[in-house]
């Protein structure tokens, strides 16, 4: 075991590439412990090279309830706290709402959903004794505008939106915040690595959900514009965290802003344009 010290501890998943790897190389440039966790942990060996003392490497799959308790046991044995957990390991079902079986979309939910409620319920005891933490959990633009053949995955970051509401009311009055990120687009392995295709292909859905229905290992290929930086990101998160009075709901890049701003202007306009109907209802 090593000797107990002061500095900030952050377990982090999905650590191999994207975003969880740069937030785990920046807090760790910035003298923070990381307990950096992967399906594959061989894929962080040069990340504990570079960090010998204090970053740890171990296994963690979100879907699997009994490496989710050891790698907090062996991150708390390891460093003895956990005071920020990211829940960042997720991915992306690609197909539409009438294509996907029902095996498909339990294991979107297992993943993005309820493997975010494991690690949550296995670091909140800690938390907890400790009165005081910070819970970041990863969602997506998609859960403001969820795109064809995305139906699945936006509504699995829904869910995780949903789920960090409530909990941030419960955990207030502990000293534990929780912060939702929603992030635009950014170059990464998702488009490629996190993608997992529907092999169902009903021809009145070619045109909408077809489309999406591909995995790119260049990310430009998509078409998207407006990238942001994984850096800058990975700082703006741990500024966040570190905030007296951040925000709940952690827009990144310009494009989400944008995307977050039509989002609520959308909604504004059909809750006044419908609000003489809806309030029929009253007793």
């Amino acid at each position: 075991m090593e000797t107990q010290n002061t500095q900030e501890t952050w377990l982090i998943t999905g650590c191999s590439s994207g975003f969880g790897k740069n937030l785990a190389e920046t807090a760790l440039e910035q003298g923070k412990q990381v307990i950096a966790t992967a399906r594959t942990p061989e894929t962080l060996k040069e990340l504990v090279r570079r960090f010998p003392k204090t970053a740890l490497a171990t296994r963690l799959d979100v879907t699997d309830d009994a490496s989710v308790t050891a790698a907090v046991e062996q991150g708390i044995n390891y460093f003895g706290t956990i005071d920020v957990l990211v829940n960042n390991a997720g991915y992306c079902l690609r197909g539409a709402v009438e294509e996907c079986n029902e095996t498909e979309i339990r294991r979107q939910f297992d993943t993005n959903f309820f493997g975010t409620v494991r690690a949550i319920q296995h670091v909140l005891p800690h938390m907890r004794k400790a009165h005081k933490g910070a819970i970041v959990n990863f969602s997506s633009i998609a859960a403001l505008s969820t795109s064809e053949g995305s139906a699945f995955y936006g509504a699995s970051k829904c869910a995780v939106e949903g789920l960090s509401d409530g909990l941030r009311k419960e955990v207030a009055p502990l000293g534990i915040k929780v912060i939702v990120v929603e992030p635009g687009p950014f170059k990464t392995d998702f488009f490629y690595r996190s993608i997992d295709v529907n092999t169902n292909n009903i021809e009145e859905y070619r045109q909408t959900a077809g489309k999406r229905k591909v995995r790119l290992r260049n990310p430009e290929d998509s078409g998207i514009k407006g990238w942001g930086d994984l850096r800058k990101a990975a700082e703006v998160i741990i500024n966040a965290v570190e905030m007296p009075d951040g925000p709940f709901r952690l827009l990144l890049g310009s494009t989400a802003v944008k995307i977050g701003e039509q989002f609520v202007e959308a909604r504004d306009r059909e809750i006044r344009r419908w609000a003489s109907l809806s309030a029929r209802t009253d007793v």
